[in-house]
């Protein structure tokens, strides 16, 4: 499975919105609200390993909140995984469904 497949699967499945790391906590993508790790779950996660190139890896969060927004976040792996996106991710638990 492809990154892009994956995220349009995940879209299907309700996780549409995109999210991204502000000042320690991830903002919605499209309406700018922010939300707090301990308000987050991590309920998949998919990663992704270039054929040709070990430069080009990625990792897919499927994230979903208290309030009921769901979504992803994307991120490289490995040596280009970016530090403030980890530490983020640390604090929100994974429970697979």
């Amino acid at each position: 499975m492809a990154e892009a497949s994956a995220i349009e699967q995940l879209e299907q499945r309700g996780f549409r919105d995109g999210f991204r790391v502000v000042d320690q906590r991830l903002q919605v993508l499209g309406t700018g609200k922010i939300l707090n790790p301990e308000d987050l779950t991590i309920r998949e996660v998919y990663r992704f390993e270039g054929v040709s190139d070990p430069d080009d890896m990625a990792v897919v969060y499927a994230i979903d909140s208290r309030s009921g927004i769901q979504g992803t976040l994307i991120d490289a792996f490995g040596v280009y995984a970016d530090p403030v996106k980890a530490a983020v991710l640390a604090d929100i638990p994974i429970r697979r469904r």
